[in-house]
């Protein structure tokens, strides 16, 4: 999962080097072409699993629809409101989005590290975006308020989708689908609704080198890679953990901007990375169970068992 955030979060200064090419084509680039590649991989494995997939198609189907209007929303948020609003709206939000959708859906209810965690994240991530928008160049024509209501809603409509996914990936997961084979299901559909976006608004991206370059990235590394661990992890993690994870993604943009792009960070968006760090540490440490006895081996169900399959027949323990 973090291996994930840290992969997503290089799409930004990625699309600094294209800076003809719109929101929409960018989107549809890396989440279209890089869902096609998923399945295109995932493809035996789609094929052994398809009655089980059919028989979960209602959220095969939804997961994918959420994949098409996920980065759409998200790109044209930060396109219309700023990078700092759009960041923190479409990824802040998401965890609070995907804990409601388990909710509802799963009847899961919340623990307290979680929610510290999630707070943490949070409030890291709006530290680092004011910071980010203080550090905004003078002369850039600030948005309307349409223009800010308008990508607000859009990136709360990114965060909403971005738990949908997450959580139906997650969901087939756990009901015996490899998780290659369910990754590649919803975001392969996910990217044949792309298609028709690409093919209208993609013409910038034939038009340098550099375009060409930025498109391939977008769709090979972030997307087809990053998505590809995100699924490896959904086998182990929640979907709301996993989007509460996913708050590194700002934090390591936030740095390859002042590493490559030359930007500087004030004191305040070092206290929200370190506050995010903080999140991060908070849901990845293990939990030690007081007076808990040792787990027993997978398969061993009495305690003359679990003494011989730690010592070995004959010996003493």
């Amino acid at each position: 999962m973090l291996a994930a955030s840290v992969l997503w979060g290089t799409t930004g200064t990625a699309a600094t080097f294209a800076p003809d090419v719109g929101p929409l084509a960018i989107g549809a680039v890396a989440m279209g072409l890089g869902g096609l590649l998923q399945a295109l991989v995932a493809a035996p494995r789609i094929a052994r699993q398809a009655p089980r997939l059919r028989a979960r198609r209602a959220t095969v189907l939804l997961g994918a629809f959420a994949v098409a209007v996920y980065p759409l929303a998200f790109y044209s948020s930060m396109h219309l409101a700023g990078v700092a609003v759009g960041t923190v709206v479409s990824i802040g939000m998401a965890p609070l989005a995907s804990a409601v959708i388990e909710r509802v859906m799963d009847r899961r209810r919340l623990t307290r590290r979680w929610t510290l965690g999630a707070a943490l994240g949070l409030l890291g991530t709006l530290m680092l975006c004011a910071a980010q928008a203080a550090q905004a160049p003078g002369g850039r024509e600030q948005p309307s308020m349409a223009a800010t209501m308008l990508g607000v809603g859009l990136g709360l409509i990114a965060a909403t989708t971005y738990a949908l996914y997450s959580w139906a990936a997650h969901r087939l997961i756990t009901q015996g689908i490899a998780s290659r084979a369910a990754m590649g299901a919803v975001f392969g559909l996910g990217g044949l609704l792309l298609v028709p976006v690409l093919l209208v608004t993609g013409a910038p991206l034939l038009d340098s080198g550099s375009n060409m370059a930025v498109g391939a990235y977008m769709a090979v590394v972030p997307m087809f890679a990053g998505y590809a661990l995100f699924g490896w992890g959904l086998a182990h993690v929640p979907a709301s953990t996993a989007t509460t994870l996913s708050l590194l993604e700002p934090a390591v943009a936030a740095v390859l901007a002042v590493l490559v792009i030359g930007e500087r960070l004030p004191a305040v968006g070092w206290t929200g990375i370190a506050l995010v760090l903080a999140c991060l540490a908070v849901l990845t440490a293990p939990t030690a169970v007081p007076g808990r006895r040792r787990q027993r081996p997978e398969g061993v169900s009495t305690a003359a068992e679990y003494t011989v399959a730690r010592t070995g027949p004959g010996r003493v323990p």
